[in-house]
């Protein structure tokens, strides 16, 4: 559990409980932005949040590449689906079908897992925030396998990627929905991701308790993209992709080819993708860049695997908007072989053209070293941006040796299996055709009519220089609070506090019998603020 710990003072009265959520900004409790806890996966694949689906508490594994909110219902029995899941048969009071539960959802993924089953509309909640009537996917039949109990995806894509909004009227996603009502303080989302269950998604701000020097921000424009064939005339945003400067091996600058250069306008796109547990580029780029590191080799041709010597003192740079964002060597190293333990598997891994002009996909591994800001853009007056705040130190020394082993060691990284004693070559793929209508300009930072949220929004992020210092923070709640207190006599007593934390079944709405008995209402309501509760204050405990 990671504890947040904070001490002030207090006068008569000792009114403690009430003052928890403003403690650390001084403010009352934000009513349209919310932050929660997000943890990672034991098989370290995954992001994972709490939400509220109605009555149920579920966990929803976080995706950027995707736009669709989808889970696992009960009418699921394949073993992939034995985690906990949305019970049909409770019969939610605020669950709407949508064309009597016959319009088909369908999914799939690129490692060739997917989940299928109908679409239907449910109160979603995530903390404080809820988006009433909200169009997701039930599944019935899904071979995505989830660990650590996650129920299912909470894709934070544009809609134009959703498949749901393709098939149901009014079924924009969640996110995109509350940008578009004007629901949030800003029309954005910020994610901080750590090794453990310490990080955090905050809706409508940005975590102020990550994000201590705005002007280290490094703002970049989406990247539109333009209509598939004769889909439309004009270009849309559809995916979280923004231009890739360079590439640097301690300092040695690589310059990305991009593998549709006049479809991107020379420019090598890379996707930011929160799902992705690892660091993926073309073969171009990526050979070039172990070709700096000594005693790099190739040893998968087929899942473009490079291994290094474990004790390389050699750090990664990824370059965007002309700022550098360091990874050392515990940041991109996978772990020892353990048919050959001096050698590490490392990102990037290297993959064939994608016919949608996206080079370089980043998970994971290199958001961990930034604390990432999604700024959805306003109707007519502001592009997306994708905000990086460095969270590590690019003046840092390179991190020796001796505390890289002993990291790999206690994160047990090492990977089963034996390299090949012989030299591969590096392959050629060949590039397929590029999938959209290239006669339709697409260029970073093009102003929309539709699709993004409100202009009623006030733009703070429009021009070359944002002003980042408006945007609204929240910080998260202490677990742990040490107060100063005075009493009508004057005395000065000390106190330390612990916010409860309401325990949560997931799957089972509160106060319902897992045989099918009768909800209790009171026992509803209650689920619903143990929900809340557990989302701000609960920090690992989930």
């Amino acid at each position: 559990m990671r504890r947040r710990e904070q001490s002030f003072s207090i006068g008569s009265g000792l009114r403690s409980r009430q003052v928890l959520e403003g403690i650390a900004t001084s403010l009352p409790p934000a009513n349209n932005s919310t932050i929660v806890p997000v943890a990672l996966s034991s098989d370290r694949q995954t992001y994972y949040a709490l939400a509220g689906v109605g009555n149920v508490s579920l966990r929803l594994a976080l995706d950027t590449a995707s736009a669709d909110l989808w889970l696992v219902s009960s009418d699921c029995t394949s073993s992939a689906c034995n985690v906990p899941k949305y019970p049909l048969a409770f019969q939610s009071p605020t669950f709407v079908s949508v064309n009597s539960n016959a319009t088909a959802f369908n999914v799939s993924y690129a490692d060739n897992t997917g989940a299928q089953g109908f679409i239907a509309r449910e109160s979603v909640s995530l903390a404080n925030l809820t988006v009433a009537s909200q169009a997701f996917g039930l599944a019935t039949s899904s071979n995505v396998k989830f660990r650590d109990q996650v129920s299912g995806v909470l894709g934070l894509g544009f809609p134009r990627l959703s498949s749901i909004a393709s098939k149901a009227a009014n079924a924009t996603p969640f996110f995109a929905t509350m940008a578009q009502n004007g629901q949030l303080d800003y029309p954005l989302f910020g994610v901080s991701l750590t090794r453990d269950s310490s990080g955090t998604l905050a809706f409508g701000a940005i975590d102020g308790s990550v994000v201590t020097n705005r002007s280290l921000i490094e703002w970049n424009e989406v990247v539109p993209f333009a209509p598939f064939a004769a889909e439309s005339n004009r270009s849309t945003y559809l995916q979280w992709a923004v231009a890739l400067n360079s590439i640097s091996v301690n300092g040695t600058v690589v310059t990305p080819q991009p593998t549709y250069p006049i479809q991107t306008l020379n420019s090598s796109l890379a996707l930011i993708d929160i799902g992705t547990a690892g660091i993926y580029g073309p073969y171009q780029d990526v050979s070039r860049i172990f070709s700096l590191i000594s005693g790099a080799r190739l040893v998968d041709d087929g899942v473009g695997q490079w291994v290094v010597p474990c004790d390389t003192e050699e750090t990664i740079s990824l370059n965007f908007g002309g700022s550098d964002f360091v990874m050392q060597p515990t940041d991109y190293l996978i772990g020892p072989a353990s048919g050959n333990p001096n050698l590490c598997l490392s990102w990037p891994r290297a993959l064939p053209p994608s016919s949608d002009g996206i080079d370089w996909q980043l998970g994971s591994p290199f958001l961990r070293t930034v604390y990432s800001i999604f700024s959805f853009g306003i109707n007519t007056k502001e592009a997306p941006m994708i905000g990086f705040y460095p969270v590590n130190n690019a003046t840092a020394p390179i991190e020796p040796y001796a505390s890289v082993s002993a990291f790999l060691a206690s994160y047990s990284a090492t990977v089963a299996t034996t390299l090949p004693n012989f030299p591969l070559a590096t392959p050629a793929p060949t590039t397929p055709a590029y999938a959209f209508n290239a006669s339709v300009p697409a260029s970073a930072g093009a102003l929309v009519r539709s699709g993004l949220a409100t202009s009623t929004y006030a733009p703070l992020l429009a021009s070359r220089h944002p002003n980042a210092t408006a945007l609204p923070a929240i910080t998260p709640s202490p677990t742990v609070a040490t107060f100063i207190l005075t009493d009508t006599s004057g005395r000065t007593l000390t106190s330390v506090s612990t916010a409860s934390q309401a325990s949560v079944t997931l799957g089972v709405p509160a106060g319902w019998a897992v045989n099918g008995a009768a909800p209790d209402a009171a026992g509803g309501r209650a689920g619903l603020v143990g929900v809340a509760l557990c989302a701000l204050l609960a920090w690992g405990v989930l």
